[in-house]
């Protein structure tokens, strides 16, 4: 038997809502919405979250409407799934990052003096800290806690250094920034040079990847973001390549790498 189509009187998020308890109903619902749990559908978070960040990337608000609504259902999703297991509803997470956020801002809400921007981040992870801290009833053991681990690594190794920074560790300026870079490129070059083991080159690539983005971090960039922007530019020329040879009737991969740079070049002058 057919469910009845959520009203469109109601609410976006109260008929959004209803429409995932309809898809999880034992009683007419969808098969492949009944099966999934946290673990499965978690992927699928991470991915529409991603999408939102391209779409502005993009500049596309349209496209933006679709993917925030993309990433709305993934909240509502893990919320039925928690319901049913009795843990917490969409309410629950709605009220309570509404308390987290009005505690984050006692300059809004509160007594607190008014600060800048920049005062505003210092405050935010003195609060935050905090926060950890109560949730585990004692002191931090490190300035490093609670930085999720299965945050994209860029990411992670931002937080990392932005914590250890916090108190003190940390260089002043960019020029030893730039020279831990080459510090770290000849450590690279010497394990491949003497034929070291693959997992010894890992280190030393991880350890200069780390280091650019050290360097992102204190130049107030986003590494991902600037990395999400070369991929895109080398998509761009490389899609030129394949179709400037394809103009001439030839094919990419009878084309020899130097004719290809060639194609390459002229590409960056455009």
């Amino acid at each position: 038997m057919s469910k009845v189509i959520p009203d469109p009187t109601q609410r976006g998020i109260d008929r959004l809502i209803q429409l995932m308890q309809d898809l999880r109903s034992p009683d007419g619902g969808c098969p492949w919405d009944i099966e999934q749990t946290f673990e499965t559908i978690a992927p699928y978070t991470i991915e529409e979250a991603y999408e939102v960040a391209d779409a502005i990337e993009r500049g596309d608000h349209a496209n933006l409407q679709d993917e925030l609504g993309d990433l709305l259902l993934q909240v509502v999703y893990h919320s039925q799934i928690a319901g049913e297991q009795e843990l917490f509803d969409f309410d629950a997470v709605a009220q309570a990052i509404t308390e987290k956020m009005i505690g984050r801002h006692p300059h809004v809400y509160g007594s607190a003096d008014h600060r800048t921007a920049e005062e505003q981040v210092i405050a935010w992870e003195e609060i935050k800290a905090r926060e950890r801290e109560a949730k585990k009833g004692n002191p931090e053991e490190s300035v490093l806690d609670g930085i999720t681990v299965g945050l994209p690594a860029a990411t992670r190794a931002i937080k990392l250094q932005r914590r250890a920074a916090k108190v003190g560790f940390d260089w002043p300026d960019l020029a030893p920034v730039i020279a831990k870079i080459h510090e770290e490129i000849e450590e690279l070059k010497y394990e491949l040079e003497n034929k070291g083991s693959i997992d010894r080159a890992e280190d030393e690539l991880g350890d200069v990847l780390f280091s650019v983005v050290n360097l992102a971090r204190h130049l107030d960039l986003d590494p991902e973001k600037a990395l999400r922007r070369t991929n895109a530019k080398f998509e761009k020329r490389f899609r030129a390549v394949e179709q400037t040879l394809k103009n001439r009737g030839e094919k990419i991969e009878q084309t020899s790498l130097d004719e290809m740079e060639k194609i390459w070049s002229d590409q960056k002058q455009l």
